[in-house]
């Protein structure tokens, strides 16, 4: 992919007690992605052009349109108006049929153009037990993310989704100017890395809509932890899917939404 994450823009700084000066800032890309299963086109995405592949994969995954293995190609191919993503499916593969859509995904939208109420709330597969972690892994964690942010620090305008081990190593982020195109990556990555999503956790940098939710559940990954708040639908989706959800996660603590039995105490060291 020759497109840039990002690219340099002009703009003049106000203050209140200060001159105006002009000043430049770097901006995350925001690039259509068309996207499209087996050469006829599905959606189209607003997203960051890099881990495209991953992205494609991670859509496949989470939209419950397909198992990881029975993807056989993915395939990019440049426009002036974007870049097309096509997945190729194996022969015989048992491809569910996408959720039809009508328009394009923009970057803060997961469920954008779905024309059916019933393809936009769909039932969740039920996660098995997983992985267990201490309350304490959660601030770890969000700590080794915020280094690892490195389009985010650049641009201040993406969003991140990580995967740690129960132990609170960080195995993999993605970025991406839209919080669902951070997960989907995520997890296109994980399926290529062949890392099984049920023994650690996801953390996302974004607020935890019904959505994030459900491709986490898809995934197969047992806990979700979010920096901002829930949904009253993510809520009573996790708890449907049997995800722990942990939320308005910050260093000095954090709120367990559902599924807290994962989530072990510290024993107190002995006097």
């Amino acid at each position: 992919m020759s497109r840039s994450a990002v690219a340099p823009r002009s703009a003049v700084q106000w203050r209140a007690d200060q001159a105006a000066r002009p000043f430049e800032r770097i901006t995350p890309q925001e690039t259509a992605v068309g996207l499209s299963f087996d050469g006829r086109p599905h959606t189209v995405l607003m997203a960051t052009p890099e881990n495209l592949d991953e992205l494609a994969l991670g859509f496949v995954i989470t939209e419950g349109v397909a198992k990881a293995g029975d993807v056989a190609a993915i395939t990019l191919k440049e426009e002036a108006q974007g870049v097309l993503v096509d997945v190729a499916f194996a022969p015989g593969a048992l491809a569910r049929k996408a959720r039809p859509r009508n328009l394009e995904g923009r970057s803060s939208c997961g469920l954008c153009g779905v024309q059916r109420l019933a393809d936009a709330v769909r039932p969740l597969p039920l996660v098995g037990e997983g992985a267990s972690i201490q309350h304490e892994a959660i601030p770890a964690a969000l700590a080794a993310l915020e280094e690892q942010q490195a389009l985010g620090r650049l641009t201040r305008a993406t969003h991140a989704a990580a995967f740690f081990t129960s132990e609170a190593e960080l195995l993999l982020v993605r970025e991406d100017v839209g919080r669902h195109n951070a997960l989907d990556k995520l997890a296109g990555a994980m399926a290529r890395d062949g890392i099984d999503a049920a023994t650690g956790f996801v953390v996302v940098t974004s607020r935890c809509s019904f959505e994030m939710v459900e491709k986490t559940a898809r995934m197969g990954c047992p806990i979700l932890v979010a920096v901002s708040a829930p949904t009253d639908l993510a809520v009573a989706k996790a708890q449907e899917a049997g995800i722990t959800l942990v939320a308005l996660a910050r260093a000095d603590g954090h709120a367990v939404f559902a599924g807290g039995e994962r989530l072990i105490e510290t024993q107190p060291e002995p006097a």
